[in-house]
């Protein structure tokens, strides 16, 4: 199985001011697409391990993947996972504030929508070098917020993320330099809460 990168919904400008197209069109052409291309090349010849796998169903059982080529996965196939989902969070027009079973979700675990985006953010800015800032479900259907360094991803320990924040500097540094706490506060304004709560449901 050959793993590609989503398509994007949106065009390249499409989300100023709050990213500016040359961070979206490097991030998404250069970046992730080396991480694609760099997964793709580890996983030749792994045929039988791949056999119609996911790259969620590979990075939900590391232990599982070969252990000549488990780190290289677990880097590239993060690289892949974590982008995708990002990039498909993001939205011109999105959905402001989540509904339903999620939002009670929020609700009580938090108590509200502004705790969580506070607390998440918070732990996004905090992340030490490189890596994300996620909102996940937990198999019982709770929310946890947790952070990861590089590529790692919350699947691999039993999570499913649903929101995420890059603060990779690549993710930002372009427009606000480093100022990583201006580009976490902005990037709010663009999250769709409608894929937020599609997978927080599935």
């Amino acid at each position: 199985m050959k793993y590609e990168k989503i398509v994007l919904p949106y065009s390249y400008d499409a989300l100023e001011p709050y990213i500016d197209a040359e961070t979206v069109n490097i991030h998404y052409n250069k970046h992730l697409q080396t991480y694609v291309n760099n997964l793709n090349a580890l996983l030749e010849g792994y045929d039988k391990f791949t056999d119609d796998k996911s790259l969620e169903q590979i990075l939900s059982h590391t232990d599982k993947i070969p252990k000549d080529i488990r780190q290289g996965v677990i880097n590239q196939g993060g690289g892949v996972a974590n982008h995708n989902l990002y990039f498909s969070l993001l939205s011109p027009n999105p959905k402001k504030s989540p509904e339903g079973k999620l939002l009670e979700e929020i609700n009580n675990t938090f108590g509200s929508v502004e705790e969580l985006k506070e607390k998440l953010s918070a732990e996004a800015i905090s992340q030490f070098g490189s890596g994300y800032g996620w909102l996940v479900r937990t198999k019982h259907g709770h929310l946890e917020i947790v952070k990861t360094q590089n590529q790692d991803t919350p699947l691999s320990k039993g999570l499913k993320p649903i929101l995420t924040i890059d603060v990779w500097e690549h993710a930002y540094y372009l427009k606000y330099k480093n100022l990583r706490a201006d580009y976490v506060k902005n990037i709010w304004n663009i999250i769709d809460w409608a894929k937020v709560e599609e997978y927080y449901n599935c």
